[in-house]
């Protein structure tokens, strides 16, 4: 008869604790947010007080030293995120442990994303390393509805990857909840749903697969003709087709900011492209000498623990916010460098580029360039952006240089826009007119970007 046994187990992991969390919540957050936290602390933290700004055009000052446990705090910090940059690589890693100890990162640091809950999920499908990589490319470059907007070739060739292997990381998103994900047109996203529903073989499956065009402008008897229906039956489908969410990813997103507040500015100054970090809207923070003193001074140990217990937090919190700044700073002064096309003649000249180059370069993991980006603007000689506009696949034409998906939108834009009304360019038309100009692109490309663009077919363009 069994009975009860013990077993015992080895197993390393590493935790998140308070510190880390409010290390990577100071680098994830916004600046308007970043300022309530700061004013939140001050209130609850009686040694911080408010040092005065520095001249304008000063360099932002480094921390104060710290005492030894705030230092190896701050190398807590490193070290975790190094961690991450080196846990696949490393012998007998569990992927399904990293990708729980990513999500509880990520989850730690800011309200639940879209991003944030379609990567909880990817523990429990049981990808292979290489599978679960692409798959959270993948996740990363859905746009804020949900939807896949660039191409899967691109993006295997963006993450040197097979095209099988990145149609089987989609098959796997595409399965994720809320169903529609990763869709790459409406048809798809509403097949997705169908199939989550059960309604794969259904009226609504055909007219959805086919009939989308008819559907919009209720051209109800033509579809019933059409798949030998009666408008009843059609009029229902319709109906039902009506509740599925076409935009399953807007759920997840928090209602716009009012008000924008740069976190850095780009400006000319000497014929070259300088960053300057926005130091007129965040309280600088400093330890109060009073209290310093206080805890010299005071006979009462229980006033002297909580005092420097109150320190210790007060530097930790200044070392974060200023290992945050540097952190943009960089990431910033990089994207100045990449995209110096882009502010010398605009978003037609936007030029490829990822978070790993950009890592790769300042020195830190992909994931904090992710993070640090996040939410972030920055004012340029072109109009303020939000950081990670910066941050996109391309094209490489025939000359070898590079253009980003931004740029050949603008350029179908452009040739929409001169078009002769009497004759509009073909979808077919366009791409031969890209491809003149050293541009390679397929039909399907353009079609989907020029929807992208709200701009409609050839033939309802047409003019007389």
């Amino acid at each position: 008869m069994p009975g009860l046994q013990q077993t015992p187990t080895l197993e390393l992991q590493q935790t998140i604790g308070p510190q880390m969390q409010q290390s990577l919540h100071i680098l994830q957050i916004p600046l308007l947010e970043l300022q309530t936290v700061v004013r939140q602390e001050m209130e609850t933290n009686p040694v911080l007080e408010e040092a005065p700004p520095p001249a304008e055009g000063a360099p932002e000052a480094a921390p104060a030293p710290s005492d030894p446990e705030v230092e190896a705090l701050s190398r807590l910090t490193e070290e975790w995120r190094e961690y991450y940059a080196q846990s696949r690589a490393a012998a007998g890693t569990d992927p399904d442990a990293a990708a729980r100890h990513q999500f509880a990162l990520d989850s730690a640091t800011r309200p639940t994303t879209l991003q944030d809950h379609l990567e909880a999920q990817l523990i429990d499908l049981g990808l292979a390393p290489e599978g679960l990589r692409l798959a959270r490319f993948l996740i990363a470059s859905l746009d804020e509805a949900g939807y896949l907007a660039s191409p899967l070739d691109e993006l295997a060739r963006a993450t040197r990857a097979e095209p099988e292997a990145m149609e089987a990381a989609l098959a796997a998103v595409q399965r994720l909840d809320p169903p529609g994900i990763g869709a790459r047109t409406l048809s798809e996203c509403l097949a997705l749903q169908m199939r989550a529903l059960g309604w794969d073989h259904s009226l609504e499956a055909r007219i959805a697969a086919a009939h989308l065009e008819d559907l919009g402008r209720r051209r109800l008897a033509d579809i019933a003709r059409k798949l030998g229906a009666t408008h009843d039956q059609v009029t229902r489908a319709a109906a039902r087709i009506a509740t599925l969410d076409p935009r399953p990813g807007l759920r997840f997103q928090p209602a716009p900011d009012l008000v924008v507040v740069p976190d850095v500015t780009i400006e000319r100054i000497e014929g070259d492209y300088v960053v300057i970090p926005n130091q007129t809207d965040l309280p600088h923070l400093r330890i109060s000498d009073t209290y310093k003193d206080l805890v010299a001074d005071s006979a009462d140990p229980v006033a002297r623990d909580y005092l420097r217990e109150k320190i210790r937090g007060g530097k930790f919190l200044i070392r974060c916010i200023h290992q945050r700044q540097q952190t943009i700073l960089a990431i910033a002064r990089e994207i100045a460098t990449r995209q110096r096309d882009f502010l010398d003649r605009g978003p037609a000249h936007l030029k490829p580029m990822t978070m790993a180059q950009v890592a790769e370069v300042v020195g830190v993991h992909e994931t904090t360039v992710s993070r640090a980006i996040a939410g972030k603007y920055i004012q340029t000689p072109r109009g303020i952006f939000e950081m990670r506009y910066f941050f996109t696949t391309g094209y490489q034409t025939a000359t070898g240089e590079s253009l980003s998906n931004t740029s050949v939108k603008g350029a179908i834009e452009e040739l929409v826009r001169n078009e002769d009304p009497r004759h509009p360019l073909s979808d077919q038309e366009i791409v031969a007119t890209l491809t003149e100009r050293g541009i390679p692109i397929a039909r399907r490309t353009v079609a989907k970007y020029r929807g992208e663009l709200g701009l409609l077919p050839s033939h309802l363009r047409k003019a007389g």
